[in-house]
């Protein structure tokens, strides 16, 4: 058998589609503890982006746009970690609707690894929070990360039902958009930079993402509840809603709205609509019709039917997780 060319150009979006598809595939055949343990993993990196954001708004002292625009650049650093470093974000994860949609993973397997990944995202965030409040990260600067802190969690606990699950739809669009774009990637570098420009809009435009959201609002309470005498030294805005910040805002106003945006955003806008475009049956099963999508066919190098093979044969290779023993037979 000739040897295949190889080419060093990023995948193109057909072969971005089949890779993605696989890979939600190969996602939900990890067993339980090691799905757990890498979403604890992807709740630690989210909320580390979400310390590093935290870090460089507080104070003040720039406009709102750049002070947005800062936070978004370097809460990128989250989805990075997830991304090179490997771990299980539940927001990435809906992508896995693409393996799902195809008939390569049933709904059972779906929301087991949606559930098992989200819980792992919390516990994940929710420590990471706990232990950035003992180390008392929230006095430095004289309180100036602490009243950051806690005024975003202010803010995100205000939030009203519906604009909680816009914010949602149009965060996750984009965060997938940034996990679909590294679909294409061949290198670290080309996954850092596809996931730059995404995150720092959805940052900057003050979307919602809830497993950010597991960090930012919890270590807004644990600096209110936990610190009395630093929150009431800081706390003085009559304008700022503090009462707003309690435990049963932040499940019902915003995690719960937020996790439904979320979902509904990274699913139908992206993976589902990506589906349509690149896997849908009707289309995939005329070869006759197909059109030439990635770099060799686009040249002339391979013929359509090789390359897809070839195509669908190294994405398994390259992105197979071995299954673990507890992992459920199919």
């Amino acid at each position: 058998m000739n040897p295949q060319p190889i080419v060093f150009d990023a995948l193109l979006p057909k072969d971005m589609a089949t890779k993605a598809e696989n890979l939600g595939e190969a996602k939900v055949k990890l067993g339980i503890f090691r799905m757990f343990a890498m979403a604890v993993l992807a709740g630690g990196f989210i909320a580390m982006g979400a310390i590093f954001a935290t870090t460089v708004i507080a104070g003040g002292g720039v406009p709102y746009g750049v002070s947005r625009l800062l936070a978004g650049l370097v809460f990128s650093l989250g989805l990075i970690l997830v991304i090179v470093a490997g771990a299980e974000l539940f927001t990435g994860n809906n992508l896995i609707v693409m393996a799902w949609a195809s008939g390569k993973v049933n709904t059972s397997a779906l929301l087991r690894n949606w559930l098992i990944v989200y819980v792992g995202n919390f516990m994940g965030s929710l420590a990471t929070a706990y232990f950035v409040f003992l180390s008392r990260q929230h006095t430095f600067g004289d309180g100036a990360i602490g009243l950051a802190m806690l005024k975003i969690g202010v803010a995100k606990a205000s939030l009203d039902f519906v604009p909680a699950v816009a914010l949602g739809i149009l965060c996750n669009a984009l965060v997938c958009m940034a996990v679909w774009l590294c679909f294409s990637a061949r290198t670290t570098s080309d996954k850092i930079l596809c996931i730059i420009p995404p995150i720092s809009a959805f940052v900057a435009a003050g979307f919602e993402h809830c497993v950010a959201n597991m960090y930012f609002i919890p270590m807004a309470l644990f600096v209110k509840n936990l610190d009395p005498t630093f929150f009431a030294k800081v706390a003085t805005d009559p304008k700022v809603m503090w009462e707003s910040l309690t435990w049963t805002n932040f499940l019902l106003k915003n995690l719960v709205p937020v996790t439904i945006g979320n979902t509904i955003g990274g699913t139908f806008m992206v993976g589902l609509a990506y589906w349509f475009i690149y896997l849908r049956p009707s289309w995939t099963h005329n070869p006759k019709g197909a059109i030439p999508t990635t770099a060799n066919q686009v040249a002339g190098l391979v013929p359509l039917a090789v390359e897809n093979e070839y195509v669908q044969e190294r994405v398994m290779q390259s992105e197979r997780y071995e299954p673990d023993k507890d992992a459920p037979k199919p």
